[in-house]
């Protein structure tokens, strides 16, 4: 595929950090060349252990990207080999090579899908040009991982960002961590799509979310690449509101698809839109937040609150969750893993919580269990929404493993 006249537009090209600083990761060189032929150098500091099976795998990426002559540098520093495969990808693209093509590695077994109403407590977000982030992040036990492609991403390097997310939703195993990616604002956003979905995450974010119309295009995108590479399973989504418009619309958002399944906001740009500094009591975002909850509720769906950008203040970060499951949250974003439990401490309900939801709840059974209409405790009549929420308390508590599952009746599990 490397003839005189195809070389005529190629060019040299590099992909992935390069420095003695770098770890998990690796630099590549390419340069095509007009005969046939591929030449291969390997330099890591691995390689009396795996310079072979390096030197093995670039081979492979490269006939798989339908390159017949080329000349490959790569200068390897502990990157795994799905890093690898993704950074000679984007290097060999980068040069003219390998259009509509994709060296994919070894994938392992997907989890199970995600359920629409799970637990979304804690998102952690990870660079999606950071490999050395990616495979330990489920050991930090997040509820979901979030591949970011947006903020965290250099314009210059979207195009890696996508193909090294694209091979870890492939080859990482995030254990029971829901897999989150956040692609760029739209249209930017749909050539994330095209790399990504083909992978099946369980979620796709949405950022800079100000019309519902900008969901449904999402929602079909999604659905056709889906169906395209056969993906039976769901793949939901959450919006992220950004704006005042955003936030005017949450609603209509909210509701634009059936898999939409929470609504988040994003503070940081949301006060530089309104002008004002985003302070540690979040006063200034208070109306933006209740709109952003009782948006959801009316939809049905959940509501996650934005991060906590002081890593250092876990007292601010706790006060900060506990005020927003006051408010009708049900988790946050999170920017470093020892925000994680945090997190999860400031939005699991306490004991008093939960012996009183277990004690309206066994009420609750006693009553079905009886034929009654009324639910009383003690001298007390429970209305139904006390019930309905005693209910959801304690299924939530379940889920958390706070309280035995022979607690939640059965046929009331999250």
């Amino acid at each position: 595929m490397a003839g005189s006249a195809e070389t005529e537009h190629k060019h040299r090209a590099e992909a992935g950090p390069r420095g003695n600083d770098v770890r998990s990761d690796l630099h590549v060189a390419f340069e095509p060349l007009e005969a046939r032929g591929i030449e291969i150098q390997v330099e890591s500091r691995v390689a009396a252990y795996y310079g072979a099976n390096i030197h093995a795998q670039a081979q492979r990426v490269l006939t798989e990207l339908g390159v017949a002559g080329g000349r490959l540098s790569i200068r390897d520093q502990g990157a795994l080999p799905f890093v690898i495969s993704a950074r000679i990808e984007t290097a060999v693209r980068r040069a003219g090579f390998g259009k509509d093509l994709r060296s994919l590695p070894e994938q392992t077994n997907l989890p199970a899908p995600s359920a629409k109403d799970r637990l979304r407590r804690s998102r952690l977000y990870l660079p999606g040009t950071e490999p050395k982030y990616f495979v330990n992040a489920g050991l930090h036990e997040p509820d979901a991982v979030i591949l970011d492609l947006e903020d965290s991403v250099h314009p210059s390097e979207k195009d890696s960002a996508r193909i090294l997310v694209r091979n870890a939703l492939r080859a990482v195993d995030f254990g029971a961590a829901e897999r989150m990616v956040r692609i760029n604002q739209l249209p930017l956003g749909l050539a994330d799509l095209e790399e990504v979905v083909s992978e099946a995450p369980d979620l796709i974010l949405i950022p800079k979310t100000e019309r519902a119309e900008q969901v449904v295009e999402v929602d079909r995108c999604v659905q056709e690449i889906a169906k395209c590479f056969k993906i039976k399973r769901p793949v939901w989504l959450m919006p992220i509101l950004e704006s005042a418009l955003g936030v005017e619309n949450a609603f209509a958002i909210a509701s634009a698809t059936q898999r939409v399944v929470a609504l988040t906001i994003g503070l940081e740009d949301y006060t530089a839109d309104l002008g004002v500094v985003k302070t540690r009591e979040g006063n200034e975002s208070l109306y933006a937040r209740q709109r952003l909850v009782n948006a959801a509720r009316a939809s049905g769906i959940q509501t996650i609150d934005s991060v906590y950008g002081d890593v250092a203040d876990s007292d601010g970060l706790r006060d900060w969750g506990q005020r927003a499951r006051a408010m009708g949250f049900e988790g946050m974003g999170c920017i470093h893993p020892r925000q994680i439990p945090v997190i999860h401490e400031a939005f699991a309900p306490s004991a008093i919580e939960i012996e009183k939801a277990l004690k309206i709840v066994a009420a609750f059974d006693e009553a079905q269990k009886n034929g009654l209409g009324v639910v009383s405790l003690g001298s007390k009549m429970i209305d139904p929404p006390v019930v309905q929420r005693a209910l959801r308390l304690v299924a939530q508590a379940k889920a958390m493993g706070l309280v035995p599952a022979a607690s939640v009746p059965a046929g009331q599990e999250r």
